[in-house]
C-alpha cells in the first residue's frame, strides 16, 4: 500500500514514465488555440490530455487543431476517450488515439485516459463499462488511466487489473464545485498502491492545493483554467497551488487539537 512514507517519494511515475509536474491540463473550452497554448505553457505542465473525438482530423495542419498547434517535444500526449458511451466505443477511440500519438513521434507512448460516460446529464462514468474497456486495453499494451467516480472498491479492482493510475472525480466534470468527494478520495489514497490523480470539479488553486495536501499524487483540470477570465494567469495559479499542496503534504501538517494551545508560554520557553 502507498502509505504516507511511500507517497512522500519525490518521483512521480505513471507506467514507466517519470514526470516532474503533478499538474495535468486539458485542452477543451478555450476561446481559441492561442489562449490554450499560452495557458499550457504558463502551467509548466508536462501531460496534456486531448479528446481524440475532437482530434481525428489532425492531419489537416494548422492552428485550427490543438494537436498541430502544440510542441510535443516538450509535452506528453494523454489521449482520452471523452464522449464515448460504451466500452466498445472507448476501445475504438483509444486505438485511434494511439495511432495519433505514434504519428507525433511519441513511439513509446501507450497512454490512454479511459472515459466511459453514458450519463448525459451529470457526465458520471460507467464503472462496469470502465472495467470492461480497461481489461481489454491492458491486454493490448495500453497504459490505462481510468476516470472513475470516487469509489474505493472500483479503484482497487482497476488496480488489480493492472491500471497505472486511478482518477477519481472531485465533483462532476465542468461543475467547479470543488472536492465534494473528499472523504472517498481520502479512502482511495489510503487503499491503493497506485498514483491517485484527482480529476474533474476543481475550480480554484486552493482546491488543487487541498487535493495535494491530503496525499493525491496529481490533479487534472480543464474548465477551471479555460473558463477563467484570464486563463493564462489561472494556469500559473493552479501550478502554484498544486506545488504548495504537495509541499504541505511532504512537510506534514500539525496535529488537530481539541483545545487551544498557546504559541509561547513562560514555562519551558525553549520548547
Amino acid at each position: 500500500m502507498l502509505n504516507n512514507q511511500v507517497r512522500q517519494q519525490k518521483d512521480f511515475i505513471i507506467g514507466n514514465k517519470r514526470f516532474n509536474s503533478r499538474l495535468m491540463i486539458g485542452t477543451g473550452k478555450y476561446k481559441n488555440i492561442e489562449e490554450a497554448k499560452k495557458s499550457i505553457n504558463a502551467s509548466e505542465c508536462e501531460i496534456v490530455t486531448v479528446a481524440i473525438r475532437r482530434a481525428q482530423n489532425h492531419k489537416l495542419k494548422g492552428n485550427s487543431n490543438i494537436i498541430d498547434a502544440l510542441n510535443w517535444n516538450n509535452l506528453w500526449l494523454l489521449p482520452n476517450t471523452a464522449g464515448c458511451e460504451t466500452a466498445e466505443e472507448a476501445i475504438r477511440i483509444a486505438k485511434i488515439g494511439r495511432e495519433i500519438v505514434k504519428y507525433l513521434g511519441q513511439e513509446d507512448n501507450n497512454f490512454v485516459k479511459l472515459e466511459v460516460i453514458p450519463d448525459s446529464k451529470y457526465l458520471l462514468p460507467d464503472p462496469i463499462g470502465t472495467l470492461k474497456a480497461a481489461e481489454y486495453l491492458l491486454k493490448k499494451g495500453f497504459t490505462v488511466l481510468p476516470y472513475i467516480n470516487a469509489d474505493v472498491v472500483l479503484a482497487k479492482q482497476l488496480e488489480e487489473l493492472g491500471c497505472s493510475t486511478v482518477m477519481p472525480l472531485g465533483s462532476p466534470i465542468g461543475s467547479g464545485q470543488g472536492l465534494q468527494n473528499l472523504f472517498n478520495i481520502n479512502m482511495i489514497i489510503d487503499s491503493v498502491n497506485l498514483p491517485v490523480i484527482v480529476d474533474a470539479g476543481i475550480g480554484t488553486p486552493s482546491e488543487a492545493c487541498q487535493a495535494m495536501e491530503i496525499g493525491a499524487d496529481g490533479v487534472l483540470m480543464n474548465s477551471a483554467i479555460a473558463k477563467a477570465q484570464n486563463s493564462k494567469e489561472m494556469a500559473r495559479a493552479m501550478k502554484e497551488g498544486t506545488e504548495a499542496g504537495r509541499k504541505a503534504f511532504l512537510a506534514g501538517r500539525m496535529p488537530n487539537n481539541k483545545s487551544s494551545k498557546a504559541s509561547s508560554t513562560l514555562l519551558n520557553i525553549s520548547k
